[in-house]
């Protein structure tokens, strides 16, 4: 990990894009629910805030595993979000 802010970046860029897909992905499909697509855009917010919450995190023993964890579930939980986009 080469620093805090570039891992706080990736979240907010990796976030976006699935929000802006998922947006992308409503429009083009208007017949497709459209409350299924604000569910997933709900909780890419909630992830988003969770991510931030645990990198701001003071109280880490051990800081360097910590965030390659916080990197790990980034990549899960991104995955999981654009096969429920990937759905639509």
């Amino acid at each position: 990990m080469a620093s805090i802010k570039n891992l706080k970046k990736d979240i907010n860029y990796t976030l976006g894009d699935i929000i802006s897909i998922c947006q992308v992905c409503a429009q083009l499909n208007p017949e497709a629910d459209k409350a299924k697509a604000d569910a997933i855009v709900d909780e890419v917010i909630v992830t988003f805030d969770d991510l931030i919450t645990k990198v701001n995190a003071k109280d880490v023993a051990d800081k360097k595993a910590h965030y390659k964890a916080v990197n790990a579930e980034l990549e899960a939980k991104a995955n999981a979000l654009l096969e429920q986009v990937n759905s639509l």
